[in-house]
């Protein structure tokens, strides 16, 4: 056993001083005030002003590492995903694959389904985003593979798999019934890049959808007489919402005015990354279009925002230097909720049982350590 002393502590809900985490292997033994570390456990103090918290959880990411998972739905695709994820702080992961053809479909699943038979680090499950959805709020999805969900592709999503599989649809396009049916199999359902009315979010809802990807955008928009999807997020109090915080995306007083409606248990932060994020590489293909970073925007040829150049803890960041979000609301936006989302009560949390996952944040919120399953990366 080893105890990791800090500063400060964060662990999933509030902060605590001088708190000591006593690992176990890949498990929390318990957390312990400095003066109570046992007797002959060897201690490694981090630095003054730092703050422990449960490593980051990212319910969408598109990509990392220099790779796109769409371009390669592979096991290996997905481990240098989540490494290179893990590295940045981010040590849970839900990959996800942008609207894929159907064949694509199959394989993100069966690359899911080997990686977690595996016990490969960081990855709890898949986020299918589309091919379900809108195509007048398709953003970046290329526009061929868009279509509504046959019986067969039903059958495939409710199918036992053993980890998280959480798809996003536009409720507009899939019946109430085929919603219900995936909710039933266990399956997570968020609305996105959807253009349905209030009514039309309302009977999603109904339906068995909990939450939407990517609030404000590539949906219908809040309006006096038209609430859209964006005020059917605001409005629904039991339901969650992604919201990607790079500056970019979402206006600072959006993610307030949302921040405000949803509260930390109900918004969380998520990355949309691409390949770009926790790497060095500056652009990539998506779907045979080039995709171009600069200045922190990544852009297709005709100025289309496609996904993030971020990481979770640029989005801790940016919540609380940008937006005004306390710090603690902030790191449980991106821990204890997206955990809870994912029914893993022993993430997103620093307690006795919990896995061993913790992040290691200096006074400017840079990561300074990541801890993934006990071990040090």
């Amino acid at each position: 056993m080893i105890a990791l002393l800090a500063a400060r502590l964060f662990d999933g809900e509030a902060f605590a001083h001088d708190q000591a985490v006593l690992l176990d292997g890949p498990t929390i033994a318990g957390v312990a005030p400095a003066v109570a570390i046992p007797l002959g456990t060897p201690v490694i103090r981090l630095p003054d002003h730092t703050t422990l918290a449960p490593g980051f959880i990212d319910l969408q990411v598109n990509g990392g590492g220099g790779v796109m998972f769409n371009d390669a739905a592979t096991p290996d695709c997905l481990s240098r995903i989540a490494a290179a994820h893990g590295r940045a702080g981010t040590t849970t992961i839900l990959p996800t694959l942008i609207s894929g053809t159907r064949p694509q479909l199959r394989l993100a699943v069966d690359a899911a389904r080997a990686a977690l038979a595996a016990g490969m680090p960081g990855i709890a499950g898949l986020h299918l985003e589309g091919p379900f959805i809108a195509p007048t709020r398709r953003g970046i999805h290329p526009a061929a593979n868009v279509t509504v969900p046959d019986d067969a592709d039903i059958a495939l999503l409710c199918a036992p798999f053993p980890g998280h599989l959480k798809v996003t649809l536009a409720p507009e396009t899939v019946a109430p019934a085929q919603i219900t049916r995936l909710c039933g199999a266990g399956v997570t359902v968020f609305a996105g890049h959807t253009d349905a009315t209030y009514e039309q979010v309302r009977a999603g809802l109904d339906a068995g959808v909990t939450g939407f990807t990517h609030l404000f955008n590539a949906m219908s928009q809040f309006a006096s007489r038209n609430p859209g999807a964006v005020g059917a997020a605001l409005d629904s109090a039991q339901s969650h919402a992604g919201i990607i915080v790079d500056g970019h995306h979402v206006h600072p007083a959006s993610v307030r005015i949302a921040f405000a409606a949803k509260g930390a248990g109900r918004l969380f932060l998520v990355s949309d990354a691409m390949a770009t994020a926790a790497s060095d590489c500056r652009g990539f293909v998506l779907n045979g279009e080039p995709i171009h970073l600069a200045d922190g925007r990544l852009t297709n040829a005709a100025g289309t925002l496609a996904g993030a150049h971020l990481t979770m803890a640029d989005a801790v960041r940016n919540a609380v230097r940008l937006v005004g979000i306390p710090l603690e609301s902030a790191l449980r936006m991106a821990t204890a909720t997206p955990a809870g989302i994912i029914r893993r009560p022993d993430l997103g949390r620093i307690s006795a049982g919990c896995t061993a996952d913790l992040v290691a944040l200096d006074a400017a919120l840079h990561v300074i350590g990541v801890w993934q399953k006990g071990t040090k990366l």
